[in-house]
């Protein structure tokens, strides 16, 4: 069965960065757009960045110009580089595929456990 999993997460202060990486098995991955979404406590789940099989990119507002999201597909590997954090990114961060892509939650059929991000102010 597909495998997404995730890491980097961690505990990081306002301002700082970090790096996730997600790495799956079992996809045939360069047919797959990817996408990063998160959770914040109390929230619903929400988009943040998604990839295009063909590279291009789309970002949520709140994190434009902060996050950047790439691939790799001789490593089956996506990340997302996340700039100047913020308290407010504090979320589980999950990566997730779907052949399409796109910004509703909902359409991605495969995803990863999360790792957590926390942004300490």
């Amino acid at each position: 069965q597909v495998q997404l999993v995730e890491s980097g997460g961690g505990l990081v202060q306002a301002g700082g960065s970090l790096r996730l990486s997600c790495a799956a098995s079992r996809l045939t991955f360069s047919t797959y757009a990817m996408g990063w979404l998160r959770q914040a406590p109390g929230k619903e789940r929400e988009f943040v960045a998604v990839i295009a099989r063909n590279g291009n990119t789309y970002y949520a507002d709140s994190v434009k110009g902060r996050f950047t999201i790439s691939r790799d597909n001789t490593k089956n590997t996506v990340y997302l580089q996340m700039n100047s954090l913020k308290p407010e990114d504090t979320a589980v961060y999950y990566c997730a595929a779907d052949p399409r892509g796109g910004v509703t939650t909902t359409q991605y059929n495969y995803w990863g456990q999360g790792t957590q991000v926390t942004v300490s102010s």
